[in-house]
C-alpha cells in the first residue's frame, strides 16, 4: 500500500537522461518505486497521462528570513514548482542578533532587500539570539515548502563588533575570531553554509554599506575555515564589481574566491550579471572560475534565466512619481488613481512638469524612478503573458518613433494598459543591447547554477521568484530568438543541480529513496502571468505576486501542497538542516 501513486506520466527525472513513461510512488514521504505498471494499490492515485512528472525545484537564492517567521506558504516561490528554498543570502538575515539590535538590522534588510520595515516589524517574533536558537525557532513551524538558510555575515560582524561592525571598520584578530566561532558552531547547528555581501550597491537605509562589505582577506578567509570545519558548506556572496560601478574589482574577487575554496574545499557561488559599462566581462569571470577547477577550487558564478532588471508602472515605481500633479493623487486607490491619470488635462500636466526636489533620502521606488527616468527608450511592454525576451519593437523607443510622440507620453500611455496595472520591464543587466545569446551562454557554461530568483525581495519592483516557470515554459518551449534547451536539461539544472551544490543529496532527483518532492505539470500550457501588487504582507505591506498556470500539482514529501495552482492547506514542509 502506498501513500501516493502518480500513474502514466512522462518522467523527467533530474539526471538529465532522456524522458521516460513511468508510475512513480511514494510512501513516508519518500520515493518507494520507479517503473511502468507499478502493482500494488495507493491511498492517493493521480493520472498523469500526457503530463510531465519532475522532481520539485530547488531554489538556492531567497531572502525569506523574517517571512518564515509568520507566513506558512512563502509565496511567491512556492506558486512556481519549488519544493525547497534556501535563504540567507548577501550576508542579511536575522540572526544573531543582540536584544535591542532588531531594529537595525530590520533596515537592513529593508535597504538592501526592498522587504518593507513595517512589515517585518508586525510580523518577525523574535525569539532567539544566537543563529542555532533561531533554527530551533525555525524547527517549530511548518510551511508547504521546505527551508534551508545560511548565515549572514553581516549580522554576525554587527553582533561581533557592534556599531564599528555597522560602520564596516577594520575587524581585529580577536573579533575575526569571534565571527569565526559563530559560524562554525551556527554550521554544526545546521546552516547550510555562510553568505556575504562585497557590492556598494547594497545598503541599508541610513545609507551604509552592508557590514563585511570592505572585509579584508583575513576576515573572509576565516569565515570559509569555519564553514568547513563546522562540518562544511556553500560560500555565498554578491562580489564587487556586481553592479557594474568598479570594472577591476570583479577579476579580484574572482581571484580570491579561487584561493579560498581551493584551500577548504569548500564551493564557492558567486552572483554574475552582464553589466553595460563591460559587457563581455562576465565571459571573463566564467573562465577564470572554469580554470579555478584545475587547482582543486569550485567556483559557480550564479546565473539568472531571464534579464536581471525590475518592474515599473503607476502601482510600482515610475519616472512621473515626484511630479507635483502626480503627488497630489498618490494617496489615492489604484482604481480612482487610474480614473484620474486618464484625463486629458491631468495627462498633459504630468508630462510638462519638473520633479519634485527631495532633500532626504527617498525610497527604494522614488530611486527606481530617478534611473527609469533616464532609460525610457530602453523600456519593454511585458504584455500578457509576460515576455523576458522582447525584441526592440515592444520597447518604449520604438513605441515612441511609430507613433510619432515623445518617449515620455509612450511610456506614460503604455502604464495605462491593463487597466493601469500594465508593468514594464528595466532590463538593467544581462540585456546590453538586447543581445539575446547572453543569458543561454551563461546558463549552459558548465559552472554555472541557476539563481537570483530573489524570492521574498525586492518586494515592489521585482518578481523573479517565477524563474523556475520562465525556465520550463521560455526556455524549453516558447523560444523564437534563439536557440531552446533541452527539458531534460533544463530540469536537471534547477533540481539535481542545485540540491547538490548545497548538499541536499536526498533530494533533485526522481530515484528510489530520493525525497518524495514531484511536479507535475502540463507542459503545454504552462506559463506565467502578469505580476500583480498585493498589500497582504504584516502591516500591509506591498508586495509584486506573479501566478503561473499548467502546475497540476505539486507534492512535497509525498503530500499536494498545490491542486491546479491552489494552496491544499497542507503543511509538509520543515527546516533543512545541514549537508545530507
Amino acid at each position: 500500500m502506498f501513500d501516493l501513486l502518480i500513474r502514466n506520466g512522462t518522467v523527467v527525472d533530474g539526471t538529465g537522461s532522456d524522458r521516460f513513461i513511468a508510475d512513480v510512488a511514494i510512501t513516508d514521504g519518500v520515493i518507494a518505486a520507479v517503473g511502468p505498471n507499478l502493482k500494488g494499490e495507493a491511498r492517493e492515485v493521480i493520472d498523469a497521462a500526457g503530463l510531465l512528472v519532475t522532481p520539485g525545484f530547488v531554489d538556492v537564492h531567497t531572502h525569506y528570513d523574517g517571512q518564515v517567521t509568520w507566513d506558512e506558504t512563502l509565496e511567491p516561490t512556492s506558486l512556481h514548482g519549488v519544493t525547497t528554498l534556501v535563504m540567507g543570502n548577501c550576508g542579511v538575515g536575522f540572526a544573531p542578533v543582540k536584544p535591542g539590535t532588531e531594529d537595525w538590522l530590520i533596515q537592513l534588510m529593508e535597504g538592501v532587500e526592498d522587504i518593507p520595515g513595517a512589515a517585518l516589524s508586525e510580523g518577525i517574533e523574535w525569539d532567539w539570539e544566537t543563529f542555532p536558537e533561531y533554527l530551533d525557532a525555525l524547527e517549530q513551524r511548518r510551511w508547504s515548502v521546505d527551508v534551508g538558510t545560511q548565515i549572514p555575515h553581516g549580522s554576525v560582524r554587527a553582533y561581533v563588533m557592534g556599531e564599528r561592525g555597522a560602520r564596516n571598520e577594520a575587524a581585529s584578530p580577536g573579533e575575526i575570531d569571534a565571527m569565526a566561532e559563530i559560524v562554525q558552531e551556527a554550521v554544526e547547528a545546521g546552516a547550510l553554509g555562510v553568505s556575504t555581501s562585497r557590492t556598494i550597491g547594497h545598503r541599508a537605509m541610513d545609507g551604509e554599506p552592508v557590514p563585511g562589505t570592505f572585509a579584508a582577506e583575513d576576515e573572509l578567509f576565516a569565515l570559509g575555515r569555519a564553514l568547513r570545519d563546522g562540518g562544511g558548506g556553500v560560500f555565498e556572496l554578491a562580489p564587487a564589481g556586481a553592479a557594474g560601478l568598479d570594472l577591476v574589482a570583479p577579476m579580484k574577487e574572482v581571484d580570491w574566491m579561487r584561493r579560498l575554496s581551493a584551500e577548504t574545499g569548500q564551493p564557492v557561488t558567486f552572483a554574475m550579471l552582464q553589466v553595460p559599462g563591460a559587457p563581455d566581462l562576465w565571459k571573463e569571470q566564467m573562465a577564470a572560475s572554469l580554470a579555478a577547477t584545475e587547482e582543486g577550487a569550485r567556483l559557480y558564478p550564479q546565473v539568472a534565466g531571464r534579464p536581471f532588471g525590475v518592474l515599473v508602472g503607476f502601482q510600482t515605481g515610475h519616472p512621473f512619481m515626484l511630479r507635483p500633479t502626480y503627488l497630489a493623487l498618490a494617496d489615492l486607490r489604484i482604481e480612482e488613481r487610474i480614473v484620474e491619470l486618464r484625463r486629458p488635462e491631468v495627462r498633459a500636466a504630468i508630462l510638462a512638469e519638473e520633479n519634485v526636489e527631495r532633500t532626504e533620502r527617498g525610497s527604494v521606488n522614488e530611486g527606481v524612478a530617478m534611473l527609469i527616468a533616464g532609460m525610457l527608450h530602453n523600456l519593454y511592454v511585458l504584455g500578457d503573458p509576460p515576455n523576458y525576451e522582447p525584441t526592440r519593437e515592444r520597447s518604449v523607443g520604438a513605441i515612441a518613433e511609430a507613433n510619432g510622440v515623445s518617449a515620455e507620453e509612450a511610456a506614460y500611455d503604455a502604464f495605462l494598459e491593463e487597466d493601469g496595472r500594465a508593468l514594464l520591464m528595466a532590463p538593467l543587466y544581462n540585456y546590453v543591447d538586447s543581445n539575446h545569446d547572453v543569458i543561454r551562454e551563461q546558463l549552459t557554461h558548465p559552472q554555472a547554477v541557476v539563481g537570483l530568483g530573489d524570492g521574498g525581495a525586492h518586494c515592489g519592483l521585482i518578481c523573479d521568484a517565477s524563474l523556475p516557470t520562465t525556465m520550463i515554459s521560455h526556455w524549453t518551449r516558447d523560444r523564437e530568438r534563439g536557440e531552446k534547451l533541452p527539458l531534460e536539461w533544463v530540469v536537471r539544472k534547477q533540481t539535481k543541480d542545485t540540491a547538490e551544490l548545497f548538499g541536499m543529496g536526498d533530494r533533485g532527483t526522481i530515484e528510489v529513496g530520493r525525497r518524495g518532492d514531484i511536479n507535475i505539470i502540463d507542459h503545454d500550457t504552462i506559463n506565467l502571468r502578469t505580476p500583480e501588487l498585493v498589500h497582504d504582507l504584516p502591516a500591509g505591506g506591498r508586495r509584486l505576486i506573479q501566478k503561473a498556470e499548467g502546475y497540476v500539482a505539486t507534492i512535497v514529501a509525498g503530500q499536494i501542497t498545490r491542486k491546479q495552482g491552489a494552496d491544499t492547506g497542507a503543511r509538509p514542509g520543515r527546516l533543512v538542516r545541514g549537508r545530507r
